[in-house]
């Protein structure tokens, strides 16, 4: 099979509807632009849904930088409708739904070529301070021949252009849609418990701040043996659920003390391992509060702008206590495993999802979002 020759056996349309970011503040318009086809060692995805992250939210506010006019959406699910060249050895292939990753590997970097995907130098280099992918181009345009910047692959939009390397096939007793969520909110809360923390059978964890990541979290390490989980949260409401989902033990830290709650849990010892899921100071506090001596807090969430937390240097050496940031996963490798956990019912993914907006409505959508209006996480469902 020559796979330098397209492989659609799908109708693809000359233009689709996405949903663009003119200038920071500026809010989303869907647009009709031309639709994208994929180059060297990349897939067009037909998306049947895009998640609503934090890291959206940031570039659309304008506290983290990003060149506009833009697409963004960066964790997607749909059918693989067009091979670019260069898919020999992917293993896909058109007609199979896949998941994509927000974290796209190059695949031939230094930092790639040590496994290690999360640190890849041309997708920070290249895609997340240009919008470009990894031949310095974007494949979005207007009608009119305007460049879009993609954030990721620009996924709030009708058909997105992934490289293969960021892609993995999803089973038939996959849900599609909620499967969104696999790319990102899944992916990183793997990637916070396997990589960042190398969380170890029997071992104590709290998690501080619940949301769509966390609730990941939360299943991952239960999953992997963690004796205790500790869900601390601000409200009520969106601790609720998290018993079902693995915790242990919850705590509302505006009516109690989380240091001493955890404290209490824990034989006055504290957690082995802290995850911090918000990026602002105060939670960043509450996480290095809770950890015991020896223990580990993983930051997992990106704050808006340039933000700093303060810790305490004498507590951190004496006690030797780690800081570990977690920024995603290793794509290749966990991405798959994800879809795995997922697969056998090992986490679940469709519950995390209590929203579904049009395209029309991500605006709406990411204004509940900023306000702590959704619980778990929300999705653009393109069939809506």
């Amino acid at each position: 099979m020559d796979m330098t020759q397209s492989l659609t056996t799908f109708e693809i349309p000359a233009t689709m509807r996405a949903a663009v970011l003119r200038e920071p503040g500026a809010g989303l318009k869907v647009e009709t632009i031309r639709t994208p086809h994929p180059k060297e060692g990349e897939i067009l995805l037909k998306v049947a849904a895009c998640g609503l992250c934090h890291s959206d939210l940031h570039v659309i506010s304008g506290a983290i930088a990003f060149p506009t006019p833009a697409v963004l959406g960066h964790e997607v699910a749909g059918t693989i409708v067009e091979l670019g060249p260069g898919n020999e050895f992917t293993g896909l292939q058109v007609g199979q739904q896949a998941a994509g990753a927000f974290l796209m590997p190059c695949g031939k970097c230094a930092e790639c070529a040590r496994g290690h995907d999360e640190l890849c130098l041309n997708f920070f280099n290249m895609n997340r301070l240009k919008g470009e992918l990894y031949d310095g181009e974007t494949r979005l345009f207007t009608t009119d021949g305007e460049p879009l910047a993609m954030y990721s692959m620009g996924g709030l939009a009708e058909y997105a252009v992934i490289p293969s390397t960021a892609v993995a096939p999803v089973p038939a007793n996959i849900d599609t849609v909620p499967s969104a969520i696999l790319g990102c909110a899944a992916l990183t809360g793997y990637g916070a418990v396997r990589r960042g923390a190398d969380l170890r059978y029997g071992e104590t964890v709290a998690v501080v701040a619940v949301g769509g990541v966390s609730t990941n979290i939360v299943q991952v390490a239960h999953a992997m043996g963690a004796r205790q989980v500790i869900a601390i949260d601000v409200s009520d409401e969106k601790l609720a659920p998290m018993a079902g989902y693995g915790a242990t033990a919850t705590i509302n830290s505006t009516t109690h003390d989380p240091r001493e709650e955890v404290l209490k849990l824990t034989g006055g010892r504290g957690v082995d391992v802290a995850f911090e899921a918000l990026g602002i100071p105060a939670t960043w506090q509450t996480a290095l509060d809770v950890i015991a001596d020896g223990g580990r807090m993983v930051p997992i969430r990106l704050g808006g702008g340039v933000q700093t937390a303060g810790v305490e240097i004498n507590r951190t050496v004496r006690r030797s206590q780690s800081i570990l940031g977690s920024y995603g996963a290793r794509t290749r490798q966990d991405l798959p495993a994800v879809i795995d956990m997922a697969s056998r019912g090992i986490i679940d993914y469709k519950d995390v999802v209590s929203r579904r907006f049009t395209l029309e409505q991500a605006n709406e959508g990411y204004e509940l979002l900023a306000h702590g209006g959704i619980q778990g996480r929300g999705v653009v469902d393109m069939s809506l």
